[in-house]
């Protein structure tokens, strides 16, 4: 992504501040939702609002200047002892975020289609499309602490998906998006396959 910085400045700065925006609605999707299943963390600390200067992470966020393809916002603090179901309602806590990504990348799908834009409109439609979608992909691996690892936990016990989810390795968080096979990251490598299918639908 930074690449096209230099190539074309006005594109990076309109697909930049849609990927901020992406990153936004996706972690204030997690804090509405812990919000609606009874637990007043988000909102007391002021994650209930679809500003995204609120729920930008400066790594997550550099991660996806360099990579062009993942990253990650400031995760939403939840309690899940405020939960009716802790184990059910995280994992839907963590499912709210990727699905708010499908969801705008459906919606910048139908603009395209309906809209017909001129073909530099059409290439930045595209890259928030494809950006979305992977970050959704991302974050739904099941490696702590992305979305995945809390949506796993809904296959153990209570006791088993707390201490799975406190395992965060930055280093294998870094294994994952480093360009270490073939110039690919491992992360691209498995989210690839996935993305494509989605894409194929999406993409006029």
């Amino acid at each position: 992504m930074l690449n096209l910085l230099f190539a074309n400045p006005p594109a990076f700065i309109i697909i930049f501040g849609g990927l901020i925006l992406a990153i936004g609605i996706h972690e204030a999707a997690h804090a509405f939702t812990a919000d609606y299943l009874g637990d007043p963390t988000p909102r007391s600390l002021g994650r209930t609002t679809l500003n995204p200067l609120a729920h930008l992470d400066p790594l997550g966020t550099l991660v996806i200047l360099v990579t062009g393809y993942f990253g990650w916002g400031k995760p939403a603090p939840f309690d899940p002892y405020n939960l009716r179901d802790p184990r059910r309602d995280t994992a839907l806590i963590a499912l709210a975020g990727p699905a708010s990504n499908f969801v705008m990348a459906v919606i910048l799908s139908l603009i395209s289609r309906l809209s017909f834009p001129n073909a530099q409109v059409a290439t930045i439609i595209t890259t928030l499309i494809i950006l979305n979608v992977n970050l959704a992909l991302f974050n739904l691996l099941p490696v702590p602490p992305l979305d995945g690892s809390k949506i796993a936990g809904l296959f153990m016990s209570h006791e088993q998906a707390v201490r799975f989810r406190s395992q965060t390795n930055p280093l294998l968080l870094l294994l994952l998006i480093l360009p270490i096979i073939g110039g690919a990251s491992l992360a691209y490598l498995i989210i690839f396959p996935v993305s494509r299918i989605f894409l194929g639908f999406l993409l006029p």
